[in-house]
């Protein structure tokens, strides 16, 4: 028996097969699927008011299922497979059992079969995090539409060109641990684009929208927190050390946005906010996620304080004075707790990235990946220029990509397919299938605040 592994080889058991790495994988990626069926199905079923809690819950059903058979039928290959240009793989079937049943790309130690499972629900969850912008108006039609379309036009790109050993932005050195770009930047510019395009909820709902089961949206809300162990733990491919960091960190950083957040609520409002409360630890998730394995614990602390203040003040401060935010009606308000909080994080990654803990994560030799401050600590604050620069270039990046998918998507189909503005509230069962259209809102009588109100 080869004494290197703890197990008969055989064709079923592979030599090259680590069944710890394999077990934690397996594990992480059912977390990370758990966050969106139920986590999300519930928080978005209960966040909403009555007469659109069906349909909230069923865009993300349908958005998990839709998006795993075009993750097999074409997506994965798109993202992960053989490259077609620096930005996109080749279009390929995921279903023929010699490749899954191979070893997984860069050298890890289970198949890919589960890498396979591991990336879908990375990519089911952003496609369910976009829907939360279009809470409360969206037809059911048009996002079964959208959910392909958006998948292969946009998620495609961002996942090859920063993930994909090939791609691009990965050769230059981007770091992005766990989807901080890719994710949540993507879900929170594509949501903001797609909400403008398909128009504002009616004045009454956005003066007045609050949640039809406080308790149940917090079961969700927590699903989605513990489920972030997955979300960040998987990404090293490994049940090593640095996968236990990643999770240390993505706690720390999220109990200290939370309560960032809850005080502010308290000090400028004079009373604590259960959504806010949960919008902190959205944004703290968020804002470690790109930098979870590779930044000391008080560092994760720091990016609490940052993820739980600044979009905070992007939400509840520049988007009642800025117009156009006003105008755009994004109701889960995921431009502020995805775009800006996974621009946030991407941009302190650069700064805290440590060295010795990149090394845990990249094995580079070279020793290229190293955050600002240790640049500087180091003698190389060249080196961290540089990072500092790849990680914006990758937030203007997947911007474009985003904003112009979303428009190529959307265009004059928007109000062909939905209508500015259309409703459901024809049937007491909140069917997908009774219309009944409204004139669409003007800019001027867009209810402040945005996305949430406050309780």
């Amino acid at each position: 028996m080869d004494q290197t592994v703890a197990y008969n080889v055989t064709d079923a058991n592979p030599a090259w097969l680590n069944k710890g790495d394999n077990a934690w994988q397996l594990t992480a990626a059912t977390m990370v699927g758990m966050q969106s069926v139920p986590g999300l199905v519930i928080l978005y079923g209960s966040i909403v008011k009555k007469k659109w809690a069906v349909n909230s819950a069923f865009m993300a059903l349908y958005a998990f299922a839709a998006v795993l058979v075009c993750w097999v039928g074409w997506g994965y290959q798109m993202s992960f497979g053989n490259n077609l240009v620096g930005f996109l793989g080749r279009p390929n079937f995921a279903l023929d059992h010699d490749m899954l049943l191979g070893e997984g790309f860069s050298g890890v130690l289970f198949p890919n079969a589960t890498m396979v499972y591991f990336q879908f629900v990375f990519a089911a969850i952003t496609l369910i995090l976009i829907a939360g912008a279009l809470l409360g108006r969206m037809n059911f039609h048009a996002w079964m539409l959208f959910v392909p379309l958006w998948l292969t036009c946009s998620y495609t790109i961002s996942a090859y060109s920063i993930w994909c050993p090939t791609g691009f932005l990965a050769k230059w050195g981007i770091m992005d641990y766990s989807g901080g770009y890719v994710i949540h930047l993507s879900s929170g510019i594509a949501g903001f684009t797609a909400a403008f395009w398909v128009g504002p909820r009616t004045n009454k709902d956005r003066e007045r929208f609050p949640p039809n089961n406080i308790l149940l949206m917090l079961a969700g809300a927590g699903l989605l927190w513990l489920g972030w162990t997955g979300f960040n733990g998987g990404d090293p491919y490994a049940a090593n050390i640095d996968a236990s960091l990643a999770v240390i960190n993505t706690h720390v950083c999220a109990a200290t946005s939370l309560l960032v957040w809850l005080f502010l609520d308290i000090m400028f409002f004079t009373k604590p906010s259960v959504i806010g409360a949960v919008q902190g630890m959205i944004t703290g998730l968020v804002c470690i996620t790109p930098a979870a394995g590779l930044v000391e614990g008080w560092a994760a602390i720091i990016m609490g304080l940052l993820s739980g203040s600044i979009p905070w003040y992007t939400m509840m401060v520049l988007h009642k004075k800025i117009q156009f935010l006003k105008y755009v009606d994004d109701t889960m308000a995921v431009f502020h707790t995805h775009a800006i909080a996974g621009s946030l994080g991407g941009i302190l990654t650069g700064f805290f990235a440590k060295p010795k803990l990149n090394q845990l994560f990249y094995t580079d030799p070279t020793n290229k990946f190293i955050g600002l401050l240790y640049g500087f600590s180091t003698g190389r604050p060249g080196a961290g220029f540089r990072q500092m620069g790849i990680q914006l270039t990758g937030i203007l990046f997947v911007v474009a990509v985003n904003v112009v998918g979303d428009d190529a998507i959307h265009g004059e189909e928007a109000y062909a397919l939905w209508g500015d503005g259309e409703k459901f509230e024809t049937s007491k069962h909140n069917s997908v299938y009774d219309v009944e259209e409204f004139p669409p809102v003007a800019p001027k009588n867009a209810g402040g605040g945005g996305a949430v109100q406050m309780v």
